[in-house]
């Protein structure tokens, strides 16, 4: 089987009931490590070809042997292959293994590092994440629709837990006369879960590579939008892990109130856990979590068959609340507060179109069958709970959760009571995994379109986006340690940032049918239509009644996203002008010059165009601070590249210039000497600046700089040394065409 990374060649696919017409690209795309190396565009092999014609023009006339190399590169030699010494600290390979013609094969990591220390952090990695796996073991870190249903479920169908709560608590506010338009409001919401969730399904056929809001948006709208909805999707996926945890751990302490002084470390303590199972890989991750989802899930169907078994034995006669007085009167925006807060209980229903790679092929019918298995459970749960909640007549409070009430209510003795409680708190607590499959790939889909970090793009040893994984975690926790672990603190920010993403995608979807205009269109533009509309709703509704309760940091933080988003874009625009391949001229390259040419004239300085061997002309210059062994070893390197060699002497003062002039000469002069005196006894300000005005002079050239560096065996002996020549790569570092290079002095003990 042939595995191309995105963007590469598709293959396989298949009509759905609808017809392959509609389907944009319904075959799916396996996201591999070599998306990290986006191939040359067909212009940009164009001018390599050009490129390489004139390489091969100008070393037409070399005499034979001179490109012959002093080792045989392909390692067949007598005797093996050494083992790795010092350089296993970075990455211990133990041996390699012959390949394609011209190609070595690293094997898998065996050895450990040389040192005590790596020897003991390589060790607790692997006993955390496991080995190494392998490039081609991508095919097999997948997930079937068993094993996906939990893993993508966790965060929707958790959000049950404190979703219907969310909602009953604004009614609360008008008293408890107002808990009876629970009914009514959850009805409203059942029509918009379903559809958003057929909007959904919908989305994964026509963009099955997954990136769900961000890339419908972006095909749709323009890149301003498809930002707008990842910056929604992003700071949802941070609030999914903080508020998951939240609840988790108000779940936890609702049933041991002894651990609530102990909120935020246990928070953080479960983040770090979620981080750890999820860099294990997408499979094992995959394993951990799946059992706890289908507890919970049949926790709460037990859960409503006795309750509304019971409700049945009463006639199903409510019964009244408590009596609560009215702190706000009742209206239209009370109501429309409450449907804000309730819709949180959709928040993971857009995980299935971000993840449809991760699902075994054919990938996007896997993809919509899970998705509608998670709506139909959702609407299940969310309607049964509501409903539940009015006829037994529980309210929130402060003291315990709604779902922890309707338990102790429905299973007065046994052990059922606990065994709810373990699995509600079990799954808020996982539910947060949902957000570790999505953040990490919607960053990687940013990263292709240089729209985030080329960072995000890496797959790490467990073939997981770890550096994507991280950077949620750390956030996630700053979130939950800022609002000191409070779900009540965290929900006004949630529903904000989800339905921005919502509302965007389903009226991208709208645009999507009317531009393909296939058999059935009209029909599903108004599904898609619909979802937008009722999106939309509650995006301005949660911004308006609930910025000044939080939510105005989701709407500052979207903007300032979407302004990153846009910086970075414009920034590896740039890198990719100056980095692209373009062809020189038509026609034979001139040979160099045999006499040097003559300073050019005053203006600005060609751009650097040196793709071929006979364009650079050398100046290599030797900074010289005192003649030891370190520095003419230095000379010598110099010496050997066959170019023009300059050395460069930075003295305090004339006296110790003039000792260093007859040591000099001592030496033999073989180099030409260039003394600066720096009375101001600076030494990297005067050397950069005479390497500048060197550089002015003869904008064409290529001036290499070779420091000596003493190399010392301990971490503890850099501290006694100045490391003048990293102080000077980074002075010199603005400058074009300046090379520095250092050449190495071991010490010896």
């Amino acid at each position: 089987m042939t595995v191309r990374g995105v963007g590469g060649t598709r293959a396989g696919g298949g009509a759905d009931g609808s017809g392959a017409g509609e389907r944009d690209g319904a075959e799916g795309t396996l996201v591999t490590p070599s998306a990290e190396f986006p191939p040359l565009a067909p212009e940009e092999l164009a001018a390599l070809r050009r490129i390489g014609d004139q390489w091969r023009a100008a070393r037409r006339d070399r005499a034979p042997g001179t490109d012959a190399l002093p080792v045989d590169p392909s390692l067949r030699r007598a005797g093996g292959q050494p083992e790795p010494s010092r350089f296993g600290r970075l990455a211990p390979i133990a041996m390699f293994r012959v390949g394609e013609p011209d190609e070595l094969v690293a094997t898998e990591p065996a050895n450990l590092p040389g040192s005590r220390f790596g020897r003991t952090v390589t060790r607790l990695r692997r006993a955390l994440l496991g080995p190494p796996l392998s490039s081609s073991a991508v095919l097999y870190e997948r997930m079937r629709k068993l094993v996906a249903l939990p893993v993508l479920s966790s965060d929707l169908l958790s959000s049950v837990a404190y979703g219907p709560e969310a909602m009953l608590a604004v009614l609360l506010l008008a008293g408890s006369g107002a808990l009876e338009l629970s009914l009514p409001l959850a009805a409203a919401l059942a029509v918009l879960m379903v559809a958003v969730g057929v909007s959904y399904r919908q989305t994964v056929v026509a963009y099955p590579h997954g990136a769900g809001s961000y890339v419908v948006a972006g095909d749709n709208f323009g890149p301003r939008a498809g930002l707008a909805a990842a910056a929604g999707l992003m700071v949802d996926y941070v609030l999914t892990v903080a508020v998951s945890v939240a609840a988790g751990v108000h779940a936890v302490t609702s049933a041991l109130p002894g651990l609530a002084g102990w909120t935020v470390p246990l928070g953080v303590l479960t983040i770090a856990l979620l981080l750890a199972g999820n860099l294990r890989g997408v499979r094992t991750a995959g394993n951990l979590f799946v059992l706890p989802t289908y507890a919970f899930v049949v926790a709460l169907l037990a859960l409503l068959a006795v309750g509304y078994a019971r409700a049945a034995g009463g006639g199903f006669a409510p019964v009244p609340p408590p009596p609560v007085p009215a702190v706000e009167g009742l209206g239209l925006l009370l109501v429309l507060r409450a449907f804000s807060s309730g819709a949180v209980s959709m928040t993971g229903i857009e995980a299935v179109s971000n993840a449809v790679p991760v699902f075994r092929p054919p990938e996007w019918r896997n993809a919509r069958i899970t998705l509608g298995w998670m709506v139909a459970m959702l609407v299940l749960l969310f309607t049964g709970l509501t409903g539940l909640v009015h006829l037994t007549g529980v309210v929130p409070t402060p003291e315990a959760t709604l779902l922890s009430q309707l338990a102790r209510v429905t299973f007065p003795t046994g052990p059922w009571y606990g065994l709810v409680q373990a699995a509600t708190a079990l799954i808020l607590l996982l539910a947060a995994n949902t957000a570790f499959n999505g953040f990490p790939r919607l960053l990687f889909f940013m990263a292709r379109a240089d729209h985030a970090p080329r960072r995000f793009l890496h797959m790490g040893d467990r073939l997981a986006f770890s550096d994507g994984l991280v950077a949620l975690a750390v956030a996630a926790a700053a979130v939950l340690v800022a609002f000191r672990g409070h779900t009540e603190s965290l929900i006004p920010l949630y529903a904000v940032g989800v339905f921005l993403a919502f509302t965007l995608s389903q009226a991208g979807m709208v645009v999507h049918w009317r531009r393909r205009r296939g058999p059935g269109w009209l029909r599903r533009a108004t599904v898609n239509a619909v979802g937008a509309v009722l999106s939309g709703l509650v995006l301005v509704t949660a911004a308006a009644t609930k910025f000044t309760e939080g939510a105005w940091v989701v709407v500052l933080a979207v903007p300032l996203l979407v302004l990153l988003g846009t910086a970075i874009h414009r920034h590896y625009a740039l890198l990719h002008r100056s980095l692209a391949l373009h062809p020189p001229p038509a026609g034979p390259a001139p040979a160099p010059p045999v006499v040097p040419a003559p300073p050019p004239a005053a203006g600005p300085a060609p751009p650097e165009g040196e793709e071929l061997p006979q364009q650079v002309r050398h100046l290599v210059v030797v900074p010289v601070a005192r003649l030891n062994r370190a520095s003419l070893r230095a000379l010598a390197y110099a010496a050997s590249l066959g170019q023009p060699t300059l050395a460069v002497h930075i003295a305090p003062e004339e006296p110790e210039a003039d000792r260093f002039r007859e040591q000099w000469r001592i030496w033999g002069d073989h180099v030409r000497l260039e003394t600066i005196v720096s009375p101001y006894r600076a030494v990297i300000g005067p050397l950069a600046h005479y390497l500048e005005a060197l550089h002015a002079g003869r904008a064409d050239l290529v001036l290499t700089v070779i420091v000596p560096e003493v190399v010392v065996r301990s971490r503890w002996h850099r501290p006694l040394h100045s490391r003048t020549e990293q102080r000077l790569r980074s002075a010199l570092r603005p400058l074009p065409a300046v090379v520095v290079t250092s050449v190495p002095v071991h010490l010896s003990e």
